[in-house]
């Protein structure tokens, strides 16, 4: 989704594209923080949050806890101004058990 952000400004679409993903009942990104963001990428997550602040559902996975984001977004204060407007009105559901897909791969090899 940053990368489709980084091309449609490059493009000269972003606001568009903006405007469409402020519109979306829900909008899902997975695996938060997966990849580090470029500055410019953390900025471009940011306006998106902010636009959809209070407007629409936003769901994020992540594998990292809140305290390592500040790794991902690459300043404290970004990252603390995106907690805040994420963290506000907001269900936080934590997992803390084995992979999903770690489960199927020693199922099938114990088959084997």
């Amino acid at each position: 989704m940053v990368c489709r952000a980084l091309e449609a400004r490059d493009e000269k679409r972003l606001m568009r594209m903006q405007r469409q993903l402020a519109k979306v009942k829900l909008l899902i990104i997975d695996e938060l923080g997966f990849v580090p963001l470029s500055k410019t990428g953390a900025e471009l997550l940011f306006e998106l949050i902010s636009q959809r602040y209070e407007r629409g559902s936003t769901l994020i996975t992540s594998n990292l806890p809140f305290e390592e984001w500040t790794e991902t977004f690459g300043t404290e204060r970004l990252t603390g101004a995106l907690l805040d407007r994420l963290t506000h009105h907001v269900n936080i559901l934590e997992m803390n058990c084995e992979s999903y897909r770690l489960n199927q791969s020693k199922s099938r090899c114990a088959r084997s």
